[in-house]
C-alpha cells in the first residue's frame, strides 16, 4: 500500500487529566501553545501503526473537506432593500438586544473573505490562508457568513447579528481545490491562539470523495469503503480532542466554542422524503451543530418558522437559514439558503452571549457560553427536537 497523508496530533500525556471522560489541560503554569502540536506527515500503514502506539498521540488520515454548498442563491438589487434588519437578525432577537459583540473576537473558517466589502468597514479583519491559493474570497461563501456574524449595515440594511465585534479572523481552509481535515485542525489551533471566543465553520468531510480517491488509487470499492470508515472514525476522534483542547484554554484566557453546520443533504420535500444525520465536523462531540429554519410564508414577517427541507437532523440548535441576505464578494448583498447560513446566526448570537459573560464574569468560559446559547434557545411549534434541537437561538435581552 502506498504512503498516505496523515494528521498527527500530539498532546503531552503528562499534561492530560481526565475530567468527566474528556481530556483537559492540567498544568496552569505551562504555555498552552506547547501542549498541542498539529502537523501533517506522509506515512506508510506500518509507520502509522507505530505512531498510534505512542502515548498522547492521535492519528487520522487526512480526508477531503467540502463546502456545505447553499441550496439557493440570488443577487439582491439595492433598490429592493428596506432600511431595516434582515429577517434572520430579527428572528434571533439581535435587533432588540443591548449587546453588539463588543470586545469579542470571532473566527470564520471558510473560503476566505472580501475584506474590502462595505460591510467590514472599521472591522479589524485578520486573514490567514491555509490552502496556498492566497487571501481573499473567490467563492463568496466566507464573505456571506462573515457578514451575517459581524457585518456592519449596508446602505441602511442591518445584516450582522453582532455588528459590534471589533476583530474577525478569516481562516481560508477551502480554496479552489477544496481542502482537507489537516487544514481545519491547523486553523482551529490558529484561531484559538489568536483569541477567538467563537469559531464558525460551514463545511463538511467529503466521505464519498475520499472513497472515490481510494478507488482511483487502485483499491477495490469494499477496501476503499473500509479505509474511509476508519479514517472517518479517526477524524472524529481527532476533532473531539481538538474541541477538548479548545475548551481547556479558558484557564489561560484563550478559548472558544466551535459552531458548525449540520449539512444540506436531506430532502423532506421529495416525492419519497428522507433525512440525513448531521455531518462532521458538526457531528463531533464538543461542536455546536446547527439546523436551518425558514418562514412558512416568506413574504410574511410574522410567519411561523419551519425546519428547512434540506436541513439535516440531529443538530443541537437551529437558526434562520433560508433566504438569508448578507454580504456578496465584490460588493452588494446576496441571498443564500443553507445550514451554512444558519451557522453564522448562531455564531453571532454566541458572540453576544460572550460579551455578556465577559462583562458579568470577566472571562468567556466555553462551557458557560454553550449553556447560554443552547439553554436560551426557544422551542419552535411543530419542529421536533430531532429536526431543530433545543430550538431557535436567542440573543440576550
Amino acid at each position: 500500500m502506498a504512503d498516505h497523508s496523515w494528521i498527527v496530533l500530539d498532546l503531552d500525556p503528562d499534561l492530560l487529566d481526565r475530567v468527566d471522560g474528556y481530556p483537559t489541560i492540567g498544568h496552569l503554569d505551562e504555555d498552552p501553545r506547547t501542549d498541542l502540536t498539529v502537523r501533517e506527515a506522509t506515512l506508510s500503514d506500518d509507520e502509522a501503526a507505530d505512531h498510534r502506539r505512542r502515548p498522547g498521540r492521535l492519528l487520522a488520515e487526512s480526508m477531503p473537506l467540502t463546502l456545505i454548498e447553499p441550496v439557493a442563491a440570488a443577487d439582491v438589487p439595492a433598490d429592493t432593500l428596506a432600511e431595516e434588519p434582515t429577517w434572520g437578525v430579527v428572528a434571533v432577537g439581535a435587533d432588540t438586544s443591548p449587546l453588539t459583540g463588543d470586545g469579542i473576537t470571532v473566527a470564520v473558517l471558510d473560503t476566505g473573505i472580501d475584506a474590502d466589502h462595505q460591510a467590514f468597514t472599521g472591522l479589524d479583519v485578520v486573514e490567514r490562508d491555509f490552502t496556498g491559493s492566497g487571501n481573499g474570497d473567490t467563492n463568496g461563501h466566507g464573505t456571506h457568513c462573515s457578514g451575517t456574524i459581524a457585518g456592519r449595515d449596508v446602505d441602511g440594511t442591518r445584516i450582522g447579528v453582532a455588528p459590534g465585534v471589533p476583530r474577525l479572523l478569516a481562516g481560508k481552509v477551502l480554496g479552489t481545490g477544496g481542502g482537507g481535515t489537516d487544514l481545519i485542525a491547523e486553523a482551529i489551533q490558529w484561531a484559538v491562539d489568536e483569541g477567538a471566543s467563537v469559531l464558525s465553520m460551514s463545511l463538511g468531510i467529503d466521505f464519498p470523495g475520499f472513497v472515490a480517491r481510494m478507488v482511483d488509487n487502485g483499491l477495490p470499492v469494499e477496501a476503499a469503503t473500509s479505509r474511509a470508515l476508519a479514517a472517518y472514525r479517526d477524524n472524529l476522534r481527532l476533532l473531539e480532542a481538538l474541541s477538548a483542547y479548545v475548551r481547556a484554554q479558558f484557564r489561560f484566557g484563550e478559548s472558544g466554542i466551535l459552531v458548525a453546520a449540520a449539512g444540506n443533504e436531506s430532502h423532506r420535500d421529495a416525492t419519497d422524503p428522507y433525512t440525513i444525520d448531521v455531518a462532521p465536523p458538526a457531528a463531533s462531540q464538543g461542536f455546536v451543530s446547527v439546523a436551518a429554519l425558514g418562514r412558512v410564508d416568506a413574504d410574511d414577517p410574522d410567519s411561523p418558522l419551519a425546519v428547512a427541507p434540506f436541513s439535516n437532523t440531529g443538530a443541537m440548535v437551529a437558526a434562520p437559514g433560508v433566504d438569508v441576505v448578507s454580504a456578496a464578494a465584490g460588493g452588494g448583498l446576496r441571498s443564500l439558503s443553507g445550514t451554512s447560513m444558519a451557522t453564522p446566526h448562531v455564531a453571532g448570537v454566541a458572540a453576544l452571549w460572550a460579551q455578556r459573560l465577559l462583562e458579568d464574569v470577566g472571562i468567556v468560559d466555553p462551557s458557560l457560553l454553550v449553556d447560554r446559547v443552547v439553554g436560551t434557545a426557544r422551542t419552535i411549534p411543530d419542529v421536533t427536537f430531532l429536526d431543530g434541537g433545543a430550538g431557535l437561538v436567542t440573543a440576550p435581552a
